[in-house]
């Protein structure tokens, strides 16, 4: 998979906590020695011992981060405001000791006071941290409140001439809507995994975010779109999770329509009538689906396809029986159809 992450294009991979287990720490170890055009980054606690094991790992970049919201720090770390600074602070400027490049993460940071997130940032940015990530690890905020809160980090973390992240989970659906619109407000980088997979929820949708940020916003991205099916079709197929058909830019459904308006009305003319990118730039095709929305332009198209003739008689009754099958709740597949079409020549022959 990090071999695929490469292709596709991606600038950093964290390639997993090392302290977690030993096979973690081999796997970890393994993606740094053999990916090369991607950074390959490890994460780790603010504590020594997890430092030293990604140092161990060979990565030349370390994402640490420990919570800063009251709620984490009373009830999960158990720890003070100045303690949560001291830990933090300790922990970059032993990192940055080893030579590693360092992304610091406040957990719970969107639930945090938003003076003290500051002051732990601007701390760990005056101890040599390259990057700060502002973790929305409950997924409760929302577009313009994400992308208040980024402004506000900018406008009041000085110096270090460090970069900007955001990592947010999709407690409320929002996930990728937050990564977009916090790029929009001058974050540099934002977390996404391959179909959103994650904690509860799931994370921002890589995928998504790419493609929202190179299409909507036209900012120029690294990824090769062309790959990103490719790889949206592996990490399904290696956890055994599959996407949703109606999942946007992947999914099956993303670029298929069925409604005879749809289809008549634009798609055969022109296809932005209702797609907002070319499916083949995302490594995805234009499917037409016939189904009891379907007018005879959809027929026309299947059995042009098929190389058969498109005679209106075999067109009309193509269509009734498609329709037939979705009133009663069934949805033709493609073997629905070459059998329809079967069927009805076949019948036409008899009759002849």
């Amino acid at each position: 998979m990090a071999l695929k992450l490469e292709e596709l294009g991606v600038d950093s991979i964290e390639a997993g906590f090392p302290i977690v287990s030993e096979g973690e720490f081999r796997a970890v170890k393994s993606i740094a020695r053999e990916v090369s055009n991607s950074e390959v980054i490890a994460l780790a606690r603010t504590r020594r011992e997890d430092i030293n094991k990604v140092i161990d790992a060979d990565v030349k970049a370390i994402h640490i981060f420990i919570a800063t919201s009251d709620l984490h720090m009373r009830y999960k770390l158990r720890m003070s405001r100045e303690e949560v600074v001291e830990a933090a602070v300790n922990a970059v400027s032993y990192a940055k000791s080893h030579g590693l490049t360092v992304e610091f993460s406040a957990e719970d940071a969107t639930r945090s006071d938003p003076k003290f997130l500051v002051r732990v940032f601007q701390e760990v940015v005056n101890a040599g941290a390259d990057r700060l990530d502002i973790a929305d690890t409950v997924g409760v905020m929302w577009p313009s409140k994400m992308a208040s809160l980024v402004r506000f980090v900018r406008e009041n973390v000085r110096g270090g001439n460090y970069l900007l992240s955001v990592h947010c989970h999709d407690d409320f659906g929002m996930a990728v809507a937050n990564s977009v619109a916090a790029i929009e407000a001058g974050a540099d980088q934002a977390h996404g995994t391959i179909n959103g997979v994650g904690e509860r929820a799931g994370n921002a949708a890589l995928e998504e975010i790419a493609a929202a940020v190179r299409f909507l916003l036209n900012y120029e991205v690294g990824i090769k779109f062309e790959k990103i099916k490719e790889v949206s079709d592996l990490v399904s197929k290696l956890f055994g999770i599959p996407v949703p058909p109606n999942k946007a830019i992947v999914g099956a459904n993303a670029f298929s329509h069925e409604s005879g308006i749809h289809v008549h009305g634009g798609v055969l003319s022109n296809p932005l009538t209702y797609e907002p990118i070319d499916p083949g730039s995302v490594g995805m095709s234009r499917r037409i689906v016939v189904g009891k929305h379907s007018g005879k332009h959809s027929i026309v198209y299947v059995l042009k396809s098929m190389g058969i003739e498109p005679r209106d008689d075999l067109v009309n009754a193509v269509l009734r029986r498609v329709k037939e099958l979705g009133d009663m709740g069934i949805r033709a597949s493609e073997e629905d159809i070459s059998r329809i079409v079967m069927e009805v020549l076949n019948h036409d022959d008899r009759l002849n």
